[in-house]
């Protein structure tokens, strides 16, 4: 974002691809791969993994906007040299729809990859 590279956006939640996303995903696809498609187990891993992916998508972006929004108002409030002694909220805590769908393939791959053998 600021034309510098930086590490800690490895480490960090947000951005592409969804972690969590390819997790669940590759979780509920190995538990499908070795339980059946129809087992409870599977169906068990599959509604974990769309709560966890409507978690990274809707409510945690959100939780992003609103932060981005209270740096916004910290920023022009206390522009005139006045000090604000409180870090900064975290803005990038949530993902695209987009993001959260290549972590999904990206963790269906890797378990089909791995348990398809």
């Amino acid at each position: 974002r600021d034309g510098k590279v930086s590490l800690r956006y490895l480490v960090s939640s947000g951005g592409m691809p969804s972690a969590h996303s390819a997790l669940v995903g590759a979780l509920a696809t190995g538990v499908g791969l070795q339980m059946g498609w129809s087992s409870p187990e599977f169906a068990i891993a599959a509604l974990f993994a769309i709560i966890v992916m409507y978690d990274a998508a809707g409510v945690r972006q959100a939780a992003g906007k609103q932060a981005r929004i209270l740096n916004q108002i910290i920023d022009e409030m206390f522009q005139e040299g006045k000090e604000f002694n409180e870090e900064r909220l975290k803005e990038l805590i949530g993902h695209t729809p987009f993001q959260v769908l290549v972590g999904l393939s990206l963790g269906i791959g890797i378990a089909m990859v791995l348990l398809c053998r």
